[in-house]
């Protein structure tokens, strides 16, 4: 018994001393923003932290999207090291990290999906001063919904306590705002002057396709702490884009013109369908428009919206289904009206085989889109035609 006992207390004064450590370690840094939100979270991250950068401020950020990355205050990013699957103990670690750097900013994106473990995640591990939520779209349901108010309550669970909420959404102010005065914390939502306020001219100074609204909530951000807005979006405009944010890339192949849009990150509807809507108008001296949808087995739910709603939208000429459990997809769509001769279902096809297929369904020109998943055949694709892409149109 007197072994057990001194074990249990060895344990517990083991855990108590590294929870110091990391109240320490937080405490250290001085600015603490956590992002979270259903879409955006990875841009917003690296926006506010490039501006932060830019007024000269030792930042450091973490993403937890497409492919993990600690970017350090001189930019340079390096992979996130996983020994198993990702645990949202890591950001212990990312805290020590940056701390044991003198950061006086940390910027960091939530890796929670539970409701008890975003607010785990906040609370306990994060406290921020700067808490962030993009957006709230129906996403992940199966985890936070049944529906898009649900995730709206799920993402809230990361309010900080006494400190500062910022959104740019505002289809549920009313929820954020019971959150924010449970919490004692100040509600900042992005009004559509502050987009209004973003130009197009500032939009073209983005290497790639920005959203004005990641752009205005870093902004407001940044207006908080006091930065001006000149410097901030200046370093902004020069941040290193995250793998799957939304990049062209244009190719001739054979005599074919095509432009290809990876949109494979914005996986929920609304977003996926904003952006093809935004591809299609813009490129509409194309003569075909192709989706190609990359379906994961192990997401089965956001195959089927996909597959519920494209039907709604502007429709493709094709439609090239890869990754797996496509036969979701398939049955659904057919079942509301998609014509099953314009789907070419590309499940274990190789890369190069996926692009055979496309070219061989384009006689002249054509926009090729990739939605719903940016893991597996959609980093492959997007390497693919980013490495083929005319040199002065890249």
């Amino acid at each position: 018994m007197v072994i057990v006992f001194i074990l249990t207390f060895g344990v517990i004064f083991f855990f108590w001393l590294e929870y110091f450590l990391h109240i320490k370690h937080l405490n250290s840094i001085k600015i603490r923003v956590h992002v979270n939100g259903t879409r955006g979270k990875s841009s917003v991250t690296r926006l506010i932290a490039a501006a932060l950068r830019a007024n000269g401020i030792k930042t450091f950020a973490k993403t937890t999207g497409t492919l993990p990355r600690m970017i350090l205050d001189d930019e340079k990013e390096y992979p996130i090291y996983r020994p198993s699957k990702a645990n949202i103990i890591e950001q212990v670690r990312i805290v020590t990290f940056a701390a044991s750097n003198n950061a006086e900013a940390l910027v960091i994106e939530c890796m929670a999906l539970q409701p008890r473990l975003q607010s785990l995640a906040e609370l306990k591990l994060v406290k921020a001063t700067h808490g962030v939520i993009t957006n709230a779209r129906p996403d992940h349901l199966d985890v936070m919904g049944p529906d898009e108010k649900d995730v709206a309550l799920a993402l809230l669970a990361t309010t900080p306590k006494q400190g500062k909420l910022f959104t740019a959404e505002r289809d549920y102010r009313e929820t954020f705002k019971m959150a924010c005065d449970d919490r004692k914390t100040t509600l900042n939502i992005v009004e559509e002057s502050e987009l209004n306020d973003i130009s197009d001219k500032e939009l073209e100074g983005f290497s790639y396709v920005e959203h004005r609204e990641n752009i205005a909530l870093a902004l407001k951000i940044c207006k908080d702490i006091g930065l001006p807005r000149d410097i901030s979006l200046e370093g902004m405009m020069n941040v290193k884009p995250d793998p799957g944010a939304m990049t062209e890339h244009k190719v001739n192949f054979f005599g074919r013109d095509i432009v290809f849009v990876n949109g494979f990150a914005a996986n929920d509807p609304e977003s996926t369908e904003r952006i093809w809507n935004m591809a299609v108008t813009k490129h509409s001296n194309y003569s075909k428009k192709i989706m190609i949808v990359n379906c994961r087995s192990d997401r089965p739910d956001r195959t089927r919206q996909l597959a519920e709603v494209v039907t709604q939208w502007s429709p493709a000429d094709n439609y090239v289904l890869v990754g797996s459990g496509t036969y979701i997809f398939v049955k659904i769509a057919v079942k509301l009206g998609v014509d099953p001769r314009i789907i070419v279902n590309g499940e274990d096809m190789s890369t190069e085989k996926i692009v055979e297929e496309i070219l061989g369904l384009i006689k002249k020109s054509a926009m090729v889109m990739g939605i719903a998943n940016i893991a597996g055949p959609g980093l492959e694709l997007t390497a693919y035609f980013k490495n083929r892409a005319i040199p002065e149109e890249d």
